[in-house]
């Protein structure tokens, strides 16, 4: 095991929160993760497999109750779209609208993304990976366990694509500047907006927290990045 691999495995980004299931998110777990659930055990996926298609896939940590990402894979539809978080309610929540809406260009793995990275996803055979409003750990003694991290990224590059792109989104402007240093100091990525520049958020549905950030009265800001 790298050293690499050691402190991703070591220092956790996120915090499986309880939340009690409703009858409706306990019905899917149990009815729907079948038709659009994967398992780690599964090991490096086959998109074509899975899918049967090509198309360009979408990867995305962290989608919480899923309304944007079911949102961006039905306006989306010649997109595929592999979504991953671990908490219980925000899986049943997807997989209900996966069904209502009949979408068939998504998964979701219920599991920790590093873990789905190292042991899932075949190298450079992601065309975006987008990471919107994760855990910003804002007392200055959690930063270690903020997602976006040199280490993070250096474990995330061999997955994407050539011209493959980083899209990452905060409600927190520490984190922004943290997310722009770490992302600008990697040679292998290029700012699409220019140097330390941010990005419009108008290119990606809103989510949950975006919208309780801004009755929070928090700024937002966009980072995107292609791997050259």
């Amino acid at each position: 095991m790298t050293d690499t691999e050691k402190h991703l495995r070591t220092i956790k980004s996120y915090v499986v929160r309880g939340g009690r299931l409703t009858p409706a998110q306990q019905k899917a777990l149990k009815n729907l993760w079948p038709a659009f659930g994967l398992n780690r055990k599964q090991g490096l996926i086959n998109k074509t497999e899975i899918f049967t298609n090509n198309n360009p896939l979408v990867f995305e940590i962290g989608f919480g109750m899923g309304g944007s990402l079911v949102q961006m894979a039905k306006e989306n539809p010649a997109q595929n779209f592999i979504g991953v978080d671990v908490h219980p309610p925000g899986i049943g929540t997807i997989l209900r609208k996966l069904e209502e809406e009949e979408l068939t260009n998504v998964r979701v793995y219920q599991d920790d993304a590093n873990l789905i990275l190292q042991e899932c996803i075949p190298d450079e055979s992601l065309d975006i990976v987008q990471i919107f409003f994760p855990d910003p750990w804002h007392k200055k003694r959690h930063h270690k366990r903020r997602l976006i991290q040199t280490e993070f990224i250096i474990e995330l590059l061999p997955k994407i694509k050539k011209n493959g792109l980083i899209h990452l989104a905060t409600d927190w402007m520490n984190y922004a500047e943290q997310m722009m240093e770490v992302l600008s100091a990697t040679s292998a990525l290029e700012n699409q907006f220019g140097v330390g520049n941010f990005a419009l958020g108008d290119r990606r549905p809103a989510t949950k927290f975006q919208r309780r950030g801004e009755r929070l009265g928090h700024g937002m800001w966009d980072l995107m990045f292609l791997k050259s």
